[in-house]
Formats: C-alpha cells, structure tokens, sequence
C-alpha cells in the first residue's frame, strides 16, 4: 500500500539554487508543449503526444537553438514529468473532463520538481535527513516525519516544492497493510456547517476556527498587505516604486496567506484524529453541494474559509486507515427539515432558523437534528 508524507526541508542555497532552477525549467516545458500543440492545432497538424515531443525537442529543437541548452542542465525526470502532465491537461480536455489548458505563470503557480528512486542509493532517508536525487542529502527541519529506510520503508518517488518562501518535499512510500481489530462503537453523524464547523451526533460541537482572534487578527494583516502591495504597483507604473519592493511585499502577503492556511489545516487534522479516535462504526457524513453555495456572494468567502472539501477527503482516508466506513448521503437529503421524532419534514424551515420546532412538540439545535437524522439515514453510499 502507498502512503504520501509530507514535511519541511531546509536546504543549503546551492541546493535552493537547484530546486529554483528545475521548477523553472519545469514551469517552461509546461507552457512550451502547451503553446506548441496550439500552434500545431492552428496550422492544421496532428496533436503531438508528451512522448512525441519529448523526442524532438532534444533532437531536434534544442540542438538547432543552442541557447536553449540550459533545459538539458536540470533534473531530466522531472522536465519530462512536467510534460506528461501537460499531456495529462490536455487529456481530460479531449475528454471534456476539464477546460483547455491554461499556462502555469511564475510566482503563481504550483509547479514542483519531481524524482524518482533509480539508483539503490536515492531516496534513501535517515531520521533529520533525504537523499535527493541531483541535490544530494537535504536536511528536513523536522525530524521523524518521514520513515526511514532503516527500518525497511522504500521510497518510491516525491517532488519538492516552494511555497510563500519555504521548501516543503513529499514522499510516496510503500508501507506494508495490516489490519487492525478495533471495538467499534455505535455510528455518529457529522453536519458540517459555517455558524459550528461540525456538530456530531454524539453531542460534540466543534466551533469555527475562521472566528477565533487569532484568524481575525492574521486576516487583518492580510487585508493591509495586500493594500500595500496594491499600492506599491500603482507606485510601480508611476515610477516610483521597483520591483524588488514589490517582490518583497509579495513574500510577506504569501506568508500570511500561509500561515492562515497551515491554522485551518491543522484544525482539520485535529479534528478529523478526535472523531476517529472514538472508535465508531461508521461515519455518515452529506455530500455538500460547495460549488452551488459559493454562488451566493454572501456566503462564499464563509464557505470557501471551512475548507469542507479537505476534510472530506481526509476523513475519507483516515476512515479507511482505522477500518471505519464512512457513509455519504446525498445532497438534497432533507437532514436539516427533517424532524428526528417524529419523521416529518418542514419544508418552510429558513437559514436563520437556528432552533428546530417541530408540530409534535420536539426542540432541538437545527444542527444537532441534522445530524441526527444523517447517523439515522437509510438510504447512502459507502465511499471507497
């Protein structure tokens, strides 16, 4: 079974060097091979495959354009990761899955530099440190969040990427599965929401973390960086500011962004281990439809800050890990009408109705009755 992990690395500024100048190259081949399938679209030729073009541009472009000889200097697996996914872009895109491929900007992008375990000796990985290929030994500013090798995990493959200033690398590893006998409890229900992140039928509430002082207070500085950087390109264009101020401001409207993002992701994880440490039988949780409630211009910054998709995915994970299933019912599911007593629906129920009063006298938080209903559902899908 593989397994992904993930943690920090501080490596010295000539391997910064490196890593900087593979994303780079990375990010040029992306763009490339986007821009000359659309030029070969436009003249009436064949589409060329990630292969196909892989070949003629070290035999045939680069040789009659020496100065692009500075492709051939970087980590020759991750140029060519870079173009199977630009033809895995335009793959979904023939396939209607996705729109047309868009060209990765610098500083704006997510590109990383992957490698591969070729050699015995790469990827080997000690308790505070990597071995990479090309870079050579990285030392991880964490220790213990990787497996070692020592201990009889292999590495299959990773990439190292950049964000807000940082190097971060990502690891597959093959574990070895086992399962686990566990006493399970009875089943729960999870209603996610944006007054409480989640509220479990067991009682237990979960605030919402975007409200605590400490977001407010990282969003306020966040809010008066990005006037200064707004500021600082309008001085840009006057001839006032210079760019390397701008990059400057940039970085640290980047570490906010960061660090507001590193808070919300850690309450996740927090509360996804304090779920699934109560041991249930399962987890059944709604299909929220969050691209229909990022509509509302009222709502969709509330939404988009819960960060409901990530914790749907990783409970989804940790459920299989833990053997717990995890039930997902569908979205127009009546949960938060429906009267856990006596099982009929209010269809006039409105948002700003926190208090649930039903006809037979039953009163309860709108949110804890949702998810009553949702651990009581009959009809689900179990999600692999």
């Amino acid at each position: 079974m593989l397994k992904s992990f993930r943690t920090e690395i501080d490596p010295t500024e000539e391997q910064k060097h490196k890593i900087n100048k593979t994303i780079g190259t990375c990010r040029y081949i992306y763009n490339f091979y986007i821009a000359h399938n659309k030029a070969l679209h436009d003249r009436g030729e064949k589409f060329m495959s990630g292969k196909a073009f892989s070949v003629w541009l070290n035999n045939e472009y680069i040789p009659n354009h020496p100065d692009k000889l500075w492709i051939k200097e970087a980590y020759s697996k991750a140029v060519k990761h870079s173009m199977e996914d630009a033809y895995t872009a335009f793959t979904r895109f023939f396939k209607h899955q996705s729109c047309f491929p868009r060209f990765k900007k610098k500083s704006r992008s997510d590109v990383k530099m992957y490698f591969v375990k070729n050699n015995p000796k790469d990827c080997s990985c000690e308790r505070h440190r990597m071995n990479i290929p090309t870079l050579g030994w990285v030392r991880f500013k964490e220790k213990g969040y990787i497996p070692t090798t020592k201990d009889g995990w292999v590495i299959k493959s990773g990439t190292v990427s950049i964000k807000a200033g940082r190097y971060y690398v990502s690891v597959l590893v093959d574990i070895h599965e086992h399962k686990l006998t566990v006493n399970f409890t009875q089943g729960i229900g999870i209603d996610l929401g944006l007054k409480d992140f989640a509220i479990i039928s067991n009682g237990r509430a979960y605030k919402n973390i975007n409200k605590s002082a400490k977001i407010k207070q990282l969003e306020k500085q966040l809010r008066r960086g990005q006037r200064s950087l707004s500021q600082k390109y309008e001085n840009f264009k006057k001839g006032e500011s210079t760019q390397k101020n701008i990059q400057k401001q940039m970085l640290k409207v980047q570490k906010i962004h960061q660090r507001i993002n590193n808070i919300r992701t850690d309450y996740i994880n927090k509360t996804i281990a304090e779920i699934v440490k109560t041991k249930p039988s399962f987890i059944t949780i709604e299909d929220l439809n969050v691209r229909g409630m990022m509509k509302n211009r009222h709502l969709s910054k509330a939404v988009s800050s819960q960060k409901f998709y990530e914790f749907k995915a990783k409970l989804k994970i940790k459920c299989g890990d833990k053997g717990i299933e995890l039930r997902v019912v569908d979205r127009f599911y009546p949960s938060s009408k429906l009267c856990h007593c006596c099982g009929s629906i209010k269809k006039d129920l409105k948002l700003s109705d926190r208090i649930y009063k039903c006809d037979c006298g039953y009163i309860e938080d709108r949110d804890f009755n949702a998810s009553l209903n949702l651990r009581d559902a009959t009809t689900y899908e179990i999600a692999l």
